[in-house]
């Protein structure tokens, strides 16, 4: 199975630089958005990205150039009808993936790949909702893209060997090192790594120190790299609830009960550092 033409299913964080990776590698890419001005945004992300490779001596300016030639935009799904493997990154929500996946699994051609970078939702249940449920898997990518290695690979119920062979090798071509994960509710970095920021979510509520103080203590004393609230922060505030509840759901487990405190800070659109403000300030 061979994929030459790749469409990706959102121009965020997230989709941005899936198709920054893949356009690295060679592959020709059709980005999409619902809204031009995010398609522009994550063109400009993706230039950026480069322009850090650059710098680096990780990509040359020809290589920056030829990369941005690969990849085509647009915000009508039609345009990805001659693609031979998907990969969605909408917003992790439910009810959009399954909605996304019924309209893609009649664009696409039949031989087509569908994954989904969803971070949490259930790959069988995803796949259900199309013909092709055997080429559905899932292909969770981590922040950012251009510097993480993992790719978490899941099986649906459903999914062929051949489909996960294909996607697996992909991962490999553009420098990623996939890992084999049952399906199950967030998968395994999530399932460890976000109780462990509602936690912190929960201490800060509580009062047992300061957002700055949370994130200083684990990073001294855990040997973190970056605190769990400034993760939060870099993550996306909405996508760490998406997961806790998605994990809440999924198990019917009182220790998955997202943090009061996460719920107000989304519904105050304190999001993190896409919006400016999250535990930690960033507009200023």
């Amino acid at each position: 199975m061979e994929f030459n033409r790749i469409g990706v299913v959102g121009a965020g964080t997230m989709g941005n630089g899936i198709s920054q990776a893949l356009a690295a590698s060679g592959f020709e890419v059709v980005m999409t958005d619902v809204a031009q001005a995010q398609i522009d945004r994550g063109l400009a992300a993706i230039s950026g990205g480069c322009d850090r490779l650059v710098k680096r001596e990780k990509m040359t300016a020809a290589d920056k150039a030829a990369a941005l030639g690969r990849i085509r935009t647009s915000t009508e799904l039609s345009a990805l009808r001659d693609c031979d493997l998907l990969i969605e990154a909408a917003t992790e929500n439910l009810e959009l993936k399954l909605k996304l996946f019924r309209q893609l699994d009649e664009l696409l051609p039949e031989h087509a790949v569908l994954a989904s970078n969803t971070s949490s939702i259930s790959i069988t249940r995803l796949a259900a909702v199309t013909k092709r449920a055997d080429r559905v898997v899932g292909m969770h990518f981590f922040n950012p893209v251009a510097m993480m290695a993992l790719v978490e690979l899941i099986r649906g119920l459903q999914t062929s060997d051949p489909s996960y062979a294909a996607v697996e090798a992909l991962a490999r071509r553009i420098g990623k090192s996939p890992v084999s994960v049952r399906n199950s509710p967030g998968f395994v970095v999530n399932r460890v790594l976000c109780p462990m920021i509602n936690e912190a979510i929960f201490a800060l509520g509580e009062g047992l120190a300061s957002a700055r103080e949370i994130d200083e203590e684990m990073k001294l004393g855990a040997n973190h790299p970056m605190g769990p609230l400034a993760l939060a922060d870099l993550i996306g505030l909405d996508v760490e609830l998406a997961v806790m509840q998605v994990l809440y759901e999924g198990f019917k487990d009182p220790k998955y009960r997202p943090a009061p405190l996460l719920v107000e800070m989304v519904e105050a659109g304190y999001l993190g550092r896409k919006s400016g403000r999250g535990f930690h300030r960033y507009d200023q």
